[in-house]
């Protein structure tokens, strides 16, 4: 028999999560990003990986945690699933777009490590006017040993061609942290 749906979960404590009504700053965005991060590693829920997508207004429309190896699931990142539960609760497939194809953005996303190949492509087709990373790809492939796939060469070039916005470095430090935290937990994944 062919399974005929497929169904990605969310960690049972991001239902506990106390947001606030807004954060302002790409510095607020990533502390969140990051805070996500921990807490999977810190719950055991899946790897170090935490992103938020943000509406116009510096609201939450949704978070995501990696779950790849919980859901047995190569596509479940962290990015991904904040797309994929954004999509689902706003019933649009471009964020940044209405049922009329009228703007509704800026939307943001924030990442606490820069996405791979997967998420880089699904970025450009979620809707997404910013991008905000915090640990670089190396980071990632140092610290934790994931493998980040093929990006063009001018990655950030390609995304802004194509009208969204890319900051880099954002609380890199932090981010790092948690890498070394997961790879303290689990060690390296080769």
């Amino acid at each position: 028999m062919l399974y005929a749906q497929v169904h990605l979960t969310l960690p049972a404590w991001t239902h506990d999560l106390q947001l606030e009504p807004s954060y302002p700053s790409d510095d607020d965005k990533m502390a969140l990003a990051i805070e996500l991060s921990r807490l999977n590693v810190e719950h055991g829920t899946g790897g170090p990986f935490g992103a938020v997508v943000f509406d116009a207004h510096n609201r939450v429309v949704s978070v995501g945690v990696n779950r790849v190896v919980p859901q047995s699931c190569s596509v479940a990142h962290g990015e991904m699933m904040a797309y994929m539960t954004a999509q689902q609760r706003t019933q649009r497939f471009r964020l940044n777009r209405d049922e009329n194809d009228q703007p509704v953005g800026p939307i943001t996303l924030a990442t606490s490590g820069q996405p791979c190949c997967q998420c880089y492509g699904a970025t450009v087709w979620a809707g997404i006017d910013r991008l905000l990373i915090a640990a670089r790809s190396n980071d990632v492939e140092e610290l934790a040993g994931f493998d980040e796939g093929p990006l063009p060469a001018n990655w950030v070039g390609e995304l802004e061609n194509r009208g969204i916005e890319v900051v880099t470095d954002l609380q890199r430090d932090a981010a790092r942290e948690v890498l070394q935290q997961y790879r303290d937990t689990v060690g390296v994944v080769y």
